[in-house]
């Protein structure tokens, strides 16, 4: 049997040139395109793929305007054979619940089935840049019926036709198996893309791509009603710049290393400059006086929230996010009730400790295969839950897990999943057009367009589901004894559900929880590796003998390059992180990263490049050499010097 291969591809505009109009939508008129970087990475897995498999039909297939064509003749460049282009002005403005029904659609009008004799296989990245989401692989995946991978390094073809995938999660990774047909999408850890040949740039020339409308594929009616601007269950409601909230940096002088480092400890005991906020402006507030207020949650209400258990506990990030599931129970008022789902093997211990931490009821589903997360049963058992209570808003951390159980759900829900939400507050909507205000309706912020916007959007399909970007909200107190009901979920699994398969799971003791819950992170960059981060672990465990929960963490670049695991990378595409001083050693401060340390109390950046962007968004700067800065400051540290921290 022949395998078909299907790399799913987007172009995107380079990071540098984004922009977003007034409406929400994507300005790229004036910017120049590239093909987004994690799907290049889908590509090249296919490419290696297909050493295994010779005759493999090779295809490329996006959605968007007939400005996609030169990434899509890129791909063809690269070794794939056809090229398909999902265009229509219909498609204009679709989120991604609406992207993923379209291009399942355009794949099923090709001719590829969950049911087919003949295997194939649906390669993407992980996510896009200018979006961030990660949703479409598992919406894609969802609307066809296929098990799925995602965040997903490398893959092995087996005898049998099924994939052996090596996946990343919190603080390690996962080997796992799955079936063909499936879904899976790599990160930019796997094997680098490839360049285009000069052939191959020759063949795709006289390659013709496949232009295909929603007419083309057949889409029905009520599918046609869900995507575009209009149709689609999110819409973008406002999009405002994202500045900087911290002061102007001060920086250390001096002619060598030791005075350099006198010079910052002195700042950071002086205590930094102060910010002088602008005055913000006025927005135009519409008149809605004689608009009629209405409410569409019809039996829709409560919030319901998914417990995340990792090492036999709650994984942190799910505890945060009671924390703004009770802030939004208080804004709806009417005892707003907060329902968490448990899922697991011996978990019932656990259920006392969400109520503890907010939740009101904790719905338990226990069962011993259920002992490690994988979406398909996971899925089936929140939709389950989701259909009976009908929940008003349903939230997720954006952990890797979440990242990709979210928009499955709201794919089979038809809700749509607003994603990496670092605020979430109630609101209106106002409908100038029927003079009418939706109220109440959730709003969910999230930065996008490579974290120099902040968008909100809002869900018009209930339950309005949101994943909250980890570190964003602290873990509400904890009251001992507090009162809650603890239900027993009646199970309904099928057999089918259990088609992938988790051959090993790898998990580091530092990483994740660790980074959380340090008062101080010592992160490196890109030039830190010139000694394999030695000088930044020592500086770390120098902190550490002092009393200090201190840790160390790095930038993307530091994991891509292999010196370090996924747990401890900080940023847009990691973690977000709370500490009381972010210690940046030889990080440029991308805007990506930058997302990722927001939430310090205070950021020390030390850079030889004193153009380094980290130096516009820190508190205290000293430019020089690492190797020269580090041992200086591990001397000051082993006499006392903490960065201003109190050890308890």
């Amino acid at each position: 049997m022949a395998l078909t291969i299907i790399s799913l591809i987007k172009q995107v505009p380079l990071p540098s040139e984004m922009r977003m109009g007034e409406d929400g939508a994507m300005d790229r008129t004036k910017a120049k395109s590239i093909i987004n970087i994690d799907c290049t990475f889908g590509l090249e897995a296919g490419l290696q793929l297909k050493k295994n498999y010779p005759d493999a039909r090779m295809m490329v297939v996006s959605m968007g305007p007939p400005a996609f064509e030169p990434s899509l003749k890129n791909a063809l460049a690269m070794g794939y054979d056809e090229a398909y282009l999902l265009s229509d002005r219909k498609l204009g403005g679709s989120d991604t619940f609406a992207t993923g029904l379209a291009i399942s659609t355009l794949l099923k009008n090709l001719g590829f089935n969950k049911d087919d004799s003949e295997p194939f296989i649906v390669l993407a990245g992980r996510q896009s840049s200018d979006g961030d989401t990660a949703h479409v692989p598992s919406q894609v995946a969802e609307a066809m019926g296929l098990p799925q991978a995602t965040f997903v390094e490398r893959i092995t073809p087996n005898a049998d036709c099924t994939i052996t995938a090596r996946r990343i999660i919190e603080g390690g990774y996962q080997m796992m198996q799955l079936p063909t047909p499936c879904v899976i999408s790599f990160t930019p850890t796997g094997i680098k893309p490839r360049k285009a040949s000069l052939i191959g740039a020759i063949k795709a020339r006289h390659t013709d791509i496949i232009v295909k409308s929603v007419e083309d594929v057949h889409m029905s009616p009520e599918d046609q009603a869900v995507i575009g601007t209009n149709g689609s269950p999110t819409r973008v409601a406002t999009v405002e710049n994202i500045e900087s909230d911290r002061p102007p940096i001060v920086m250390a002088t001096g002619s060598n290393e030791d005075q350099l480092v006198d010079s910052l400890i002195e700042n950071i005991k002086k205590g930094g400059n102060v910010l002088v906020k602008k005055e913000a402006k006025k927005k135009k507030e519409v008149e809605t006086s004689d608009f009629k207020i209405v409410d569409e949650r019809g039996d829709n209400k409560g919030i319901l929230t998914w417990a995340e258990v990792v090492k036999g506990d709650i994984a942190r990030p799910s505890l945060e996010l009671l924390t703004p599931a009770r802030n939004l129970a208080a804004e709806l008022g009417n005892d707003t009730k907060i329902t968490t789902v448990l899922i697991g093997k011996n978990v019932k211990n656990l259920a006392q400790k969400l109520i503890e931490h907010g939740s009101d009821e904790v719905i338990v589903a226990d069962n011993d295969r259920l002992e490690e997360y994988l979406i398909l049963p996971y899925t089936s058992i929140i939709t389950q839950i989701i259909k009976e209570r009908k929940p008003e808003i349903a939230l997720f951390a954006a952990t890797t897990a979440g990242r990709e159980l979210a928009p499955r759900i709201g794919m089979r829900t038809g809700s749509g999943v607003t994603a990496d939400c670092t605020a979430l507050e109630i609101g209106d909507y106002v409908d100038r057009k029927s003079k009418e205000v939706i109220r109440p309706i959730l709003h969910s912020r999230r930065p996008t367009f490579g974290e120099s916007k902040l968008a909100t959007i809002l869900g018009f399909v209930y339950p309005q589901i949101s994943t909250a970007r980890a570190g964003t909200f602290s873990v509400p107190e904890r009251e001992e004894g507090r009162k809650g009901i603890i239900t027993e979920f009646n199970l309904q699994l099928d057999e089918s559900e259990f088609v992938t398969k988790i051959l090993e799971t790898v998990r580091g003791e530092g990483g994740l929880a660790s980074l959380f819950e340090a008062d101080i992170i010592v992160a490196g960059g890109r030039g830190t590796v010139v000694d394999e981060l030695k000088s930044l672990k020592d500086l770390t465990q120098a902190l550490k003998d002092k009393g200090l929960k201190a840790e160390w963490a790095c930038s993307r670049a530091v994991v891509d390059e292999g010196y370090a695991e996924y747990a401890r990378q900080i940023g847009q595409t990691g973690k977000t992180v709370r500490p009381k001083v972010y210690v940046a050693i030889g990080v440029g401060g991308s805007i990506q990263h930058l997302a990722g340390i927001k939430e310090a109390g205070k950021i020390v950046a030390i850079n030889h490049d004193s153009k380094a962007p980290i130096f516009r968004n820190a508190d205290f700067g000293l430019v020089g050499e690492y190797l020269d800065i580090v041992p200086e400051l591990i001397e000051r540290v082993k006499n006392g010097f903490t960065f201003g921290v109190e050890v308890k």
